[in-house]
């Protein structure tokens, strides 16, 4: 790519060089996706090989992913992400979240149930999650997504909840609501075996002080860097400067595959007690 000398300086240039053209923004978002595998990523995209060969030099060159050796005879890598290129997942959720609005959609924030978002949502039945997908908890640890000793975990994203806003946050309305009816519901949810875990894209430590106002049971994660986002390229918003995860419930088994999507969320307790049907009938407690 040619620059002029102007763009020495531009940190908007030089992150387009090393994006260089969509395929290696699409070579990224499926490596966000879990598809860390040469052959994965040549079918999920269509790419020939001495394509998908080039591009991914290009991204490990650029220091944005590195190459990890998982097979001896035949040599073959995982291409993961670095910390550079985990740094570039805002930009690619924003890109989404752009999209999603001002091209698939039609301006508005609001997720309309014959949309692009509601129609990639649903599309995730099916889905797997990554093995390595991990977000910090309210405490700071990181914790694994899918609850490994639950038959069935209930991961519902919520824009954020617990801080008194500046400006009028769309979308938020009701997220002390559905975190109290999910606490509420905890029981329920145990005694069948099932986990329940809530994402924001908030700060653990904001999720900390309204778990202990709230006396939240259930783990609250923190997606701040946009990588469960990323994954399952989940409906975002901008509210209050920071990119927010739109209300969502997804239903998963111990495999971490995703059995159950319920997008929009417009009626909050339904959803709540949707979610603990369908953990339960999961779970094996009734019958589907």
């Amino acid at each position: 790519m040619r620059m002029h000398n102007a763009d020495a300086a531009c940190g908007i240039a030089q992150a387009a060089v090393i994006m260089g053209d969509w395929w290696n923004v699409l070579v990224l978002r499926e490596i966000a996706r879990g598809h860390v595998r040469f052959d994965a990523l040549a079918a999920e995209l269509g790419l020939s090989r001495k394509v998908l060969t080039e591009r991914l030099g290009r991204l490990v060159a650029g220091g944005v992913l590195h190459r990890s050796l998982y097979q001896r005879r035949p040599v073959r890598y995982e291409y993961l992400l670095t910390e550079a290129g985990v740094g570039l997942l805002p930009l690619l959720v924003a890109m989404q979240e752009w999209g999603d609005r001002w091209v698939l959609g039609d301006g508005s924030v609001t997720a309309a149930e014959d949309g692009a978002e509601h129609a990639r949502m649903h599309s995730l039945t099916g889905t797997r999650l990554p093995a390595d997908l991990e977000l910090p908890g309210s405490d700071g640890i990181p914790r694994d997504v899918v609850a490994p000793d639950a038959a069935a975990t209930v991961l519902f994203t919520y824009p954020a909840t617990g801080i008194q806003w500046e400006e009028p946050l769309p979308g938020a309305a009701g997220c002390t609501l559905e975190n109290r009816l999910f606490r509420d519901s905890w029981p329920a949810f145990r005694d069948a075996g099932a986990a329940v875990h809530g994402v924001s894209t908030q700060l653990p430590h904001e999720q900390a002080a309204f778990a202990r106002a709230e006396s939240v049971p259930y783990p609250l994660l923190s997606d701040t860097h946009l990588r469960l986002a990323a994954a399952l390229r989940l409906p975002t918003f901008h509210g209050a400067g920071q990119l927010r995860l739109k209300r969502s419930v997804l239903v998963l088994d111990r495999q971490r595959t995703v059995r159950h999507v319920l997008f929009p969320v417009g009626d909050i307790p339904h959803a709540v007690q949707e979610a603990r049907r369908l953990a339960r009938t999961l779970a094996g407690h009734v019958r589907p």
